[in-house]
C-alpha cells in the first residue's frame, strides 16, 4: 500500500496562466496538483486520483460550465472539498456555491479572480498535509453495511461549535455537529457519509447525536455552565411524531434541562407543512424550540415563519461573509435581522470568519453569532475551558 506525502488537489480551469499560478501556489501550500482544462478528463480520472480538493472555474467554454460539473460530482458521490475560483460576478458564484451545498458537496468558501495567496491559504487551512493511505478520507464510502456497523460500535461522535450572544458578549450556546471517528480513515465530516445513509440510518444517527448532546449539556450544567443546545434534524424527522418521544426520552433522568433547539435547513423540502407545524407546536409545548438554518437560501422562508412556531433564524454564511464588500449581502442581513426583531425571535449570523464583522452585525440587530473566528467545532471536554467572552 503506497503512501502519499502531500494531499492531492485537482484543478479544472481552461486558462493556462491560472493553471500555472495555481500549481505553484498549491505546491507552496504543501499540496500536489493535477490540472485539467476539460471536465471530461477530470471526471474520468476522479476515481483513480481520489483528490481531497477540487478547484473549479465556472466558465469552461461554450459547451461546459462549472455548475454542471458540480452536478456530475454529486452523481459520482465525490466526498472531498470543492473550491469555486472564478471571475464571474459574485452573485453567480454564490448561486453555484449554494447549488453545490444543496447537492451535498463539501463546498469551501469561493474565491473570485483575482485573489490573494493569503485568501487561498485561509480557504485551505482545513485541508492539512498528512500521510494517508491509498484509501484516503476523501474517498466515498460505498457500503451501507459499514454505516450500520459504525452505529453499532458507537463510532459517531459529536463536536460542538460555540455560539455567542452579542448583547452580553458571552458564550450562550453550542451547535452539535456529528463526526464519524472511522477506525481506518480518521475523523470524517458529514458530507463524507450522510449522502450514503438510508432514512432509517439517519433516524438512528439523530437518536445517537441527541443522546450524546443532551448528556454533554447535562454535564456542563452540573459544572455551572448552562448553554442552549442546537441539534440538526431534517424536515422529514421534524414531521415524525416519534421525534417528540425521542426528545423526552433523551432528557429523562437528566438533572438539568438546558434549552434545546432543533435546526431544520430552510432549503430542504417539507411535503406536509401542517404535520410539521403540529409536531413543532408539540415540541414547543414540551420546551423544545425550532430554528430555521441557512435562512435566505430557499424559497419558502416567509411561509415557514407563518406556519411553524419558529424561535430562531440562522442567516446563511454566504450573506455574512461579504457584508463589508457586497452591499446586496449587507442589505439582506439587515433585513433578516429587522424581521427577527419584529417577530421577537433570535437572529444568528453564521460563518463569522473575521472579527471585523461583529460591529456591523451588532448594528444591524443580529442577536447571536458563530463562526471560525469565534470558535471551531470542538470535543465536549473543551467547551467548559474555552474563553466564554467574545474576542476583543
Amino acid at each position: 500500500m503506497s503512501a502519499i506525502l502531500q494531499p492531492l488537489a485537482a484543478v479544472l480551469d481552461d486558462d493556462p496562466d491560472v493553471v500555472v499560478t495555481l500549481s505553484l501556489q498549491l505546491h507552496a501550500l504543501g499540496m500536489e496538483a493535477r490540472c485539467h482544462s476539460r471536465p471530461e478528463a477530470l471526471l474520468a480520472e476522479l476515481p483513480i486520483l481520489g483528490p481531497r480538493l477540487l478547484i473549479v472555474d465556472l466558465e469552461l467554454g461554450r459547451s461546459n460550465d462549472g455548475i454542471e460539473v458540480l452536478r456530475r460530482l454529486a452523481e459520482c458521490r465525490y466526498a472531498g472539498a470543492v473550491l469555486l475560483l472564478s471571475g464571474v460576478e459574485s452573485k453567480i458564484i454564490h448561486i453555484a456555491e449554494r447549488v453545490g451545498r444543496t447537492l451535498g458537496l463539501h463546498m469551501l468558501d469561493p474565491l473570485g479572480k483575482p485573489y490573494r495567496l493569503t485568501d487561498l491559504r485561509r480557504r485551505l487551512e482545513d485541508i492539512s498535509p498528512r500521510v494517508v493511505s491509498e484509501r484516503q478520507s476523501g474517498d466515498v464510502l460505498r457500503s451501507q453495511e459499514e454505516v450500520d456497523l459504525a452505529l453499532t460500535r458507537d463510532e459517531f461522535i459529536v463536536h460542538y461549535q460555540p455560539q455567542f450572544e452579542l448583547a452580553s458578549n458571552r458564550l450562550s450556546g453550542v451547535e452539535a455537529l456529528v463526526r464519524w471517528q472511522h477506525p481506518e480513515m480518521g475523523l470524517l465530516q458529514p458530507g463524507q457519509f450522510l449522502p450514503l445513509m438510508t432514512p432509517d440510518q439517519c433516524q438512528a444517527l439523530t437518536r445517537r447525536v441527541a443522546s450524546l448532546a443532551l448528556r454533554d449539556a447535562d454535564r456542563w450544567s452540573e459544572a455551572g455552565l448552562s448553554l442552549s443546545m442546537a441539534i440538526n434534524v431534517t424536515p422529514a424527522e421534524l414531521m415524525n411524531a416519534e421525534l417528540l418521544s425521542l426528545m423526552d426520552n433523551g432528557r429523562r433522568g437528566l438533572s438539568h434541562r438546558a434549552p434545546i433547539v432543533l435546526e431544520i435547513t430552510e432549503s430542504d423540502s417539507m411535503d406536509d407543512e401542517l404535520l410539521g407545524g403540529e409536531v413543532a407546536a408539540r415540541l414547543r409545548l414540551h420546551g423544545v424550540e425550532v430554528s430555521v438554518d441557512d435562512f435566505g437560501v430557499g424559497f419558502s422562508s416567509l411561509s415557514r415563519l407563518q406556519l411553524l412556531p419558529i424561535s430562531e433564524l440562522k442567516i446563511d454564511r454566504s450573506f455574512v461573509r461579504d457584508i463589508h464588500e457586497a452591499s446586496q449581502d449587507a442589505a439582506i442581513v439587515e433585513a433578516v435581522a429587522l424581521l427577527g426583531q419584529r417577530l421577537g425571535i433570535r437572529v444568528v449570523a453564521e460563518g463569522v470568519e473575521s472579527l471585523d464583522r461583529l460591529p456591523l452585525l451588532r448594528t444591524y440587530g443580529c442577536t447571536h453569532v458563530q463562526g471560525f473566528a469565534l470558535g471551531r467545532p470542538m470535543p465536549a471536554e473543551q467547551i467548559p475551558v474555552i474563553d466564554r467572552m467574545l474576542p476583543a
